[in-house]
């Protein structure tokens, strides 16, 4: 039987009505229509080939790149997409390039941050890219602890401008996307210092290029920070280093949506909080949580599709092999990660409406959730990154040595997104805020202020630190309440334990020091309570389609007892269940998996990748795998000549013992 057959027999072991599902994963039939029309548009058009991008040289591929970008451009022009269409087009090129920060950020932070003037003056020109925009922020020396940034933005009221200015060699800009080679502009984040005195950390437009041949303007040094990890991947980013020599702007460059310094110099401070200015953060984290089901379900793709393919072992009487996916070890590392893509999945399109719900609780002067929200945007951004890149090495090693070719399409994947654990906040150093806000709440719990939102929970905390699971066999881990309870019983008392435990220092900052690792961890529970509660409400709405709902019904089991079962310390620790409860669990899990196998190939079609933005070879559609690596094979570099340059220089002499030896 060709591998091919094999797919085309999976494909009937369905379920469920796949074309639904394709729809429940886009998050209606509209973005599923756009995403499908757009993504075979770039699949169809030759200029968006990346199969040969790991072969080429780093100046090849930015050169390459800007040649993507340009032409992406030109079709959204000729096509007149709108903004979601060009949005879309520009994710399925799938190549990391100066227009993600352009889109991404630099205008969000304008939008965010800036006057209504300033919106008039610059979002035009941003919007037909005739000024090109990064958002440089991260330095040399500081990136976490932004209001540690060193670089300078001195007010000098003769002239009515900013001196911005880079003071040392650790205040140089130092990573931003775009910056290196193409940006004309930058929203540059710096000291505020007027009348002597440092007014903290905001964000000014400064041009750093000429708009007519593209150089340096003066005391401006910029370039690029060089090589990253990987081939191809993030390397196509012309990630860079920005230094200032005492350059200024006009004062009406700095972004005062929030703060602003009068004709005369006086800083003046807005009543709204300090935490809106980084608005353009909190867009960017919930972005950001969705582009990571977006990795992970492309992992899982490929994995699913070449366990369902390959064969190993268990050959009876010259039969065929046992399929790679009948393994039990290889469900129990594979389905959870099948489960984890529609997971984050579901909380993404959450947070999209949490964010839209606070912006607009903001232009009406609501200050009141922007802690939670900038919490939980900050904790789910740390979790799913954490897990998409561990489950993409993990995906590598699903498909064994193949899995480690580069036409597997799993190593470059990795390699590009592994950054996003670091960029726009560290993952532990997110965890640790969201322990620190986790521990405000719990402080505040006798105060008769009521927690609301994804921390609501924590107003039962009396209850949760007091139930215990009632399960008694293991189709009872079936049902959402008994699920939530357990998750929120174990998030409540890990806080408050945390709560004590520093409370028993004499100062506070102590025992948050002291006691980091388990801030992080109660953070992480808090978290994983939110994605399993999301994945259950997303159940409780009308989901159309023959066997859809059944099917995330399993997932959504599958996700939360997968991680009960690898957290089960946590959960038997705390006091929420018994050991024996625990057991139930892992035995239910090895039922769902049996039930997950028959589907499994459907529910990663449902992700509706083309084989171009797929890129993998593994993970082709039509399952066609081993004919495609020999093929592919061949098309290396080495392969353009039967002997190797270099034959008659290395090789030979040693065959020949034509060495040449010194005399010492």
């Amino acid at each position: 039987m060709e591998a091919l057959d094999y797919l085309a027999e999976e494909r009937r072991k369905a379920e469920f009505d796949v074309e639904e599902m394709k729809i429940a994963w886009a998050g209606s039939r509209q973005a599923y229509e756009i995403s499908d029309r757009v993504s075979r548009l770039v699949a169809s058009d030759p200029v968006f080939r990346k199969d040969n991008r790991t072969m080429l040289s780093r100046k090849d591929l930015f050169k390459d790149t800007l040649k993507k970008a340009a032409h992406a451009w030109k079709r959204i022009i000729e096509l007149r997409l709108s903004e979601e269409e060009a949005s879309k087009l520009r994710f399925f090129v799938d190549q990391p390039v100066f227009t993600d920060l352009h889109w991404g950020m630099f205008i969000p932070a304008i939008k965010g941050s800036g006057t209504e003037e300033q919106k008039a003056k610059w979002l035009p020109l941003a919007y037909k890219m005739q000024i090109i925009g990064c958002y440089a922020q991260t330095e040399l020396g500081h990136g976490s602890n932004v209001q540690g940034l060193e670089t300078t933005a001195t007010f000098d009221p003769h002239t009515d401008e900013f001196v911005i200015h880079s003071p040392t060699l650790t205040s140089s800009k130092w990573w931003p996307g775009g910056l290196g080679k193409v940006s004309t502009h930058a929203v540059v984040y710096a000291r505020l210092i007027t009348d002597g005195q440092d007014n903290g950390v905001h964000g000014f437009i400064v041009q750093l290029r000429s708009l007519d041949d593209h150089l340096p303007l003066p005391g401006i040094t910029v370039g690029d920070i060089g090589m990253k990890f990987g081939s191809g991947a993030y390397n196509s980013m012309d990630n860079g280093v920005l230094r200032f020599d005492h350059v200024r702007i006009p004062r009406d460059q700095m972004l005062m949506g929030v703060s602003q310094v009068t004709r005369e110099g006086k800083f003046l401070q807005s009543d709204v909080p300090r935490q809106l200015v980084y608005g353009t953060m909190v867009y960017v984290r919930q972005k950001i949580v969705a582009d990571a089901s977006c990795a992970l379900s492309r992992a899982v793709c490929t994995a699913t599709r070449y366990s369902a393919v390959r064969r190993q072992f268990g050959s009876h009487n010259g039969g065929p092999e046992t399929q790679v996916i009948d393994y039990k070890t290889q469900q129990n590392r594979l389905f959870p990660l099948l489960a984890s893509a529609y997971a984050f999945r579901f909380v993404g399109e959450w947070l999209k409406w949490l964010y839209t719900d606070v912006t607009q609780r903001l232009q009406a002067n609501d200050f009141s959730t922007l802690p939670e929200v900038h919490a939980c945007t900050a904790g789910l951004k740390s979790i799913t990154t954490s897990a998409t890149a561990d489950a993409i090495e993990e995906c590598r090693k699903l498909c064994g040595g193949h899995g480690y070719l580069s036409s597997s399409g799993l190593p470059e994947l990795f390699a590009v997104y592994i950054p996003a654990c670091t960029y726009e906040g560290d993952n532990v150093v997110l965890l640790l805020q969201v322990g620190r806000f986790l521990m405000k709440t719990v402080s505040q719990l006798g105060s008769g202020k009521k927690p609301v939102g994804t921390i609501a929970y924590m107003g039962r905390a009396e209850h949760l630190l007091q139930c215990r699971s009632e399960v008694q066999r293991a189709e009872d881990w079936l049902k959402p309440q008994v699920i939530v309870e357990a998750f929120e019983a174990r998030a409540a008392r890990m806080a408050v334990a945390c709560s004590k435990n520093i409370n028993k220092f004499p100062k506070q900052e102590d025992g948050f020091a002291e006691l980091s690792a388990d801030l992080a961890e109660a953070a992480v529970a808090h978290c994983q309570l939110i994605v399993v509660s999301k994945f259950i409400e997303k159940l409780q709405q009308d989901i159309p389609g023959k066997g859809v709902k059944r099917q995330l019904e399993i997932l959504c089991s599958v996700y939360a007892l997968s991680l009960l079962h690898k957290h089960l310390g946590d959960f038997v620790a705390s006091g929420c269940i018994t050991p024996e409860q625990g057991a139930l669990a892992n035995e239910q899990l090895r039922l769902l998996y049996s039930q997950v196998r028959p589907n499994a190939i459907a529910l990663v079609d449902a992700f509706n990748y083309t084989d171009h933005y797929l890129g993998s070879i593994l993970g082709r559609y039509d399952g066609n795998v081993y004919p495609k690596l020999y093929e592919e094979a061949w098309k290396d570099p080495l392969n353009e000549t039967v002997v190797p340059d270099g034959y008659h220089e290395y090789i030979r002499p040693i065959l020949k013992q034509h060495i040449r030896v010194a005399r010492l």
